[in-house]
């Protein structure tokens, strides 16, 4: 029997609300840059035309506390997945605004790029704020994440604010456009 597609693990409650929250409350106020994409440097350059979005940088004790609960979630991670996973990447801390999107893409793991990104074996997606299908106040329309296959199927998901999403990092995904308001969530890769 096949897995159903595409293979997704789900963490409700990943953070509490209060958590999550303050941790929104922060990336409002933190400074930061434009995100990066891989392909062609290990550092990453900015390409506007892959991905727009901006990376903020929250407090030490914030990335370290989200880099100790992913750590946590190591154990169950891998049984899931059948993987052994030697760590956790630094968090990513992200803001979309309206028009800010990234293009279909793959993290890592399809032999394409020898670069340390190349290591990277399952994606998590921790989602801070409310996707909404109208605008409302403290929610987001559009910049949904959605997953495709070569056989065109095309698959979107809306968790609850608070959930951790994690899959293979081979798997194609992308951030449409963000239609109104701003999106939250926090990226990360186990290697």
């Amino acid at each position: 029997m096949s897995k159903p597609w595409p293979d997704l693990f789900l963490v409700t409650q990943f953070l509490e609300p209060s958590l999550r929250d303050a941790i929104v409350a922060e990336m409002k106020t933190a400074p930061g840059s434009a995100a990066t994409v891989y392909g062609s440097t290990v550092s990453g350059t900015v390409d506007k035309s892959a991905r727009r979005t901006f990376r903020v940088k929250p407090s030490n004790e914030t990335v370290a506390l989200v880099t100790q609960k992913l750590l946590g979630l190591k154990d169950a991670i891998e049984k899931r997945f059948a993987l052994v996973l030697k760590e956790c990447e630094e968090p990513q801390f992200l803001r979309y605004r309206e028009g800010d999107f990234f293009v279909a893409h793959q993290d890592g793991n399809t032999g394409m790029l020898r670069l340390e990104t190349e290591q990277r074996l399952i994606s998590t997606v921790i989602f801070l704020s409310r996707e909404s299908e109208s605008p409302e106040p403290d929610a987001y329309s559009g910049g949904s994440l959605v997953f495709s296959d070569f056989f065109r199927q095309r698959f979107r998901v809306s968790p609850e604010p608070g959930t951790l999403l994690a899959f293979r990092s081979e798997t194609t995904h992308e951030v449409t456009p963000v239609t109104h308001g701003e999106r939250y969530s926090i990226a990360s890769w186990y290697r």
